[in-house]
């Protein structure tokens, strides 16, 4: 007679999560605050002011971003989230710019910053609950994410920080959070009837993407630029997959991760171009009104005699925004969204962007020169 022994394959950690989500997609979860204690009442409270007061705009939230990674090294997302969130500063300011004002009216841009504040204010309000509690959580010793849906969180993140607590993996942490903010903006923005037809359906939008202004930019050293460009900013998947690039860009290397901690460190966020390239960009217009547009760049330097280009503070560019409450309702409804916790095919994702930026800038300037770009289209 023939015995086969056979051993327990032990499960590898998303196969752990994906049997954890196959259940809670069968499941439907009812949130009762009735059930909560007045300590509970009293926490999540406490939470939803603090998030609210430090969501009131771009340069508060990226502040507070940076401030969490410094408190909790071990939360990359909240790094990625500040030099990410960096970027939607500089977007929403070159909207007051030398370059857009000559390209863009008045109305589309007033759309455009809609669009890239409600984006913002919606991530924020979602992410930064999350590390409150995880802190409240590692100051009690016990883990609190039951307390999630509380705060209109997804039950995807409930299991993500469940398994966090017990395994410290800061990849998957990481890769979920990538997943959680994407899926979360889809409806609520991407998808949004208001900024599909006024924004993304927009002319005007694909031009950006045939110019390449979605460039994702990280500063480090002295004038250095690493990053990677998105082009297809409707799709879940390029923006997920965009998010596990950058975030190799940025933790890949060790000597580079270091790098862009110390710049940031050095150059608190306002909302300028100037924080990473003030040899070509100011916060003050040294334009003179009525004069047209010249050329002012060749090769990223300014040619002789050129003015820099204009880059304002955000506080200078744009009012703060009261929103309306974020939608409710839970994304997550197919546990094989978590496939995407898995690493990257690519071994080494490859950071270079100055080059593509300053052709970039190149050609925006033609095209705020000619104010006839829109004609690539017909």
């Amino acid at each position: 007679m023939i015995i086969f022994f056979i051993r327990n394959r032990v499960k590898t950690p998303i196969e752990t999560i994906k049997d954890e989500l196959k259940v809670k997609v069968k499941k439907n979860v009812v949130i009762d605050s009735n059930i909560l204690t007045k300590e509970e009442h009293s926490l999540l409270e406490k939470i939803r002011k603090n998030t609210s007061e430090l969501n009131l705009n771009n340069v508060t939230r990226t502040k507070a971003y940076f401030d969490v990674y410094q408190k909790h090294p071990e939360i990359h997302w909240a790094f990625l989230g500040h030099m990410v969130s960096r970027n939607g500063g500089w977007n929403m300011t070159d909207l007051k710019g030398d370059l857009l004002t000559r390209l863009l009216t008045k109305k589309e841009r007033n759309d455009f910053f809609t669009f890239l504040e409600r984006g913002n204010w919606l991530i924020f309000q979602d992410a930064y609950p999350q590390f409150l509690l995880y802190s409240e959580s590692i100051k009690r010793k016990k883990p609190l994410f039951y307390l999630l849906p509380y705060l209109n969180i997804s039950i995807f993140m409930e299991t993500i920080w469940n398994y966090f607590w017990s395994v410290p993996d800061t990849y998957l942490l990481t890769m979920a959070l990538i997943i959680n903010e994407q899926n979360y903006l889809e409806k609520r923005v991407i998808q949004n009837p208001t900024y599909q037809k006024g924004v993304l359906n927009t002319l005007e939008f694909k031009l950006q993407d045939v110019l390449s202004f979605n460039h994702i930019l990280f500063p480090y050293r002295k004038k250095s630029l690493a990053g990677q460009t998105l082009h297809q900013f409707q799709s879940l998947h390029e923006r997920i997959l965009l998010g596990k690039r950058l975030y190799a860009v940025l933790f890949q290397k060790k000597d580079l991760v270091n790098q862009f901690v110390q710049w940031a460190k050095v150059h608190p966020h306002t909302g300028s171009r100037k924080d990473y390239w003030p040899h070509i960009f100011n916060n003050v217009n040294e334009g003179i009104p009525g004069i047209p547009y010249q050329l002012r760049l060749n090769a990223c330097k300014l040619r002789w005699g050129a003015r820099k280009m204009y880059s304002p503070d955000l506080k200078s560019a744009w009012k703060n925004v009261h929103h309306l409450e974020a939608e409710k309702g839970d994304w997550f409804s197919e546990w094989e969204i978590a496939d995407y916790l898995s690493e990257l095919n690519e071994t080494q994702i490859n950071g270079e962007i100055e080059y593509e930026y300053c052709k970039t800038l190149e050609r925006l300037e033609l095209a705020a020169l000619a104010k006839k770009v829109i004609t690539i289209f017909d």
